[in-house]
């Protein structure tokens, strides 16, 4: 394990106010001068008081070719806590600038959830150049830790903790603690395990330098540790973090043996990643869109849109169903959008609330999905009667005509009420079915939004306007 040091921010212009972290413009400006001119000492003197977050933050802000002699030149001095900062893709650039014996003296320097992080997303070739540079104690190590499914506890896990015999006393874990040379930089609990190393108890690490030394651990300890599978999704994981305030949580192996400890600083990037996942999901965008390649992101979007298109054309091919209506009523071309952009707006509120509760476990299929359906179609009805009074009067002042006016707040509250209904339903539908719902409830509920709007509103036209 690395020693954690203290990092500080390079000024450029004391003048100037700075944000509060981050590097700043012209330390960023300064940097890309001095790459441009190959003032390799000037890079370095720039750079050195960074904290690797702050390094990470610049070097996604070079361009690639900035990125390659910035390497050239940092490769002696960067940190490795650097990697585990950086975007997926510019990682993976940075990688395969270094040489894998450079790559394996970072991860030996991490630690192992962030290590395995780093080495999950190579190829095999890569993966195992640079593990074959590693030492064979941290090697097995890291090996165990791919084996664990993607996105679980076991990837997440760090490996470096502290356990200790429930016999001990306060004094004899303070002596064990300060005569031990392998103890992670940062731990906020003690564990308490048998014989067989399974958890029995936690100690946090306040109230042990609280106690006196002759206190015994068993007596001050907390029992019943919530421990975590390592085969977990790390979603669940977090919730557990959320749901009981933890700062750091056991995890097990299929045995319950003691075999690594999760953290909160992990748990936040793990919420952070599973919110931003899920909101760029309902758009049908990715995190790494903003640096992949113009063609990659283009094909990600391209499905997305494709099935945008499909909608359009249902959509389309309704309208087309009464086109004789619409040439008899000019009217109803102008008021139409109006039908299908309430329903979807109001249907996409309920959408993203519901994906984020089922996310979260606010909300579970079978305990209060009812009630919940049940208050956001009571939400829905009293938007809809709302938008439905002020819209029918605007038209039929705006035309000229009652009736009209009456159709268009008539459909809007048949639109409104099922964005609403469906907005809830459609998700926890998918989400019964083991599919994303943040991925797949936005086309079917915008689908279903147009062609009812659609469908409502010119049919109501065609039975009492014609």
């Amino acid at each position: 394990m690395s020693e954690s040091r203290s990092y500080g921010r390079h000024d450029i212009d004391d003048e100037e106010e700075e944000a509060a972290f981050g590097p700043s413009t012209d330390l960023i400006r300064a940097v890309r001068e001095a790459l441009a001119e190959d003032r390799a000492a000037e890079v370095e003197t720039l750079v050195l008081p960074l904290h690797p977050a702050d390094m990470a933050d610049l070097l996604e802000q070079l361009n690639p070719d900035e990125r390659r002699r910035f390497i050239v030149i940092a490769r002696g001095f960067i940190e490795p806590e650097t990697l585990s900062h950086l975007d997926d893709l510019v990682r993976e650039e940075v990688l395969e600038l270094l040489t894998p014996r450079e790559v394996a003296a970072a991860v030996r320097e991490l630690d192992t959830d962030d290590a395995v992080d780093l080495l999950q997303d190579l190829d095999e070739k890569a993966k195992r150049r640079i593990l074959d540079a590693v030492p064979a104690a941290d090697r097995a190590i890291l090996e165990e830790g791919l084996t664990f499914p993607e996105d679980s506890a076991g990837r997440l896990m760090q490996r470096a903790l502290v356990a200790v015999p429930m016999q001990w006393t306060v004094g004899e874990t303070i002596d064990f603690l300060r005569a031990k040379d392998d103890l992670p930089d940062h731990f906020y609990d003690l564990f308490v395990v048998d014989p067989a190393r399974t958890p029995v108890g936690s100690v946090p690490l306040s109230r042990a330098m609280r106690a006196r030394r002759s206190v015994k651990l068993a007596d001050i300890m907390e029992g019943g540790p919530r421990t975590i599978p390592a085969t977990m999704d790390q979603e669940e994981a977090a919730n557990m973090f959320r749901q009981y305030a933890l700062v750091s949580a056991p995890v097990v192996d299929d045995g319950g043996r003691l075999i690594g400890v999760i953290t909160v600083d992990d748990i936040m990037h793990v919420i952070q990643a599973e919110t931003e996942e899920d909101l760029m999901a309902l758009h049908g965008v990715a995190e790494t869109d903003f640096h992949a390649s113009a063609f990659v992101t283009a094909w990600r979007r391209m499905r997305w849109l494709g099935v945008t298109l499909v909608n359009t054309i249902i959509a389309a091919a309704v309208i087309s169903r009464f086109q004789a209506t619409i040439e008899e009523l000019v009217a109803l071309a102008v008021l139409m959008p109006i039908v299908a952009a309430m329903g979807g707006n109001a249907g996409m509120q309920v959408v993203t609330v519901t994906v984020r509760a089922l996310a979260t476990r606010d909300l579970t299929p079978g305990s209060n999905v009812w009630r919940t359906v049940g208050k956001e179609a009571a939400i829905a009805s009293l938007n809809a009667v709302l938008f439905a009074v002020v819209m029918g009067a605007v038209a039929a002042i705006w035309f000229d005509r009652a009736a009209l006016g009456a159709v268009l707040g008539a459909a809007l509250v048949f639109n409104m009420m099922w964005a609403g209904l469906a907005g809830t339903v459609i998700p926890i539908g998918l989400a019964r079915m083991n599919m994303d719902p943040a991925i797949s409830a936005g086309p079917f509920l915008t689908t279903t939004t147009d062609v009812l709007g659609f469908f409502s509103f010119l049919g109501l036209a065609s039975l009492f306007l014609l």
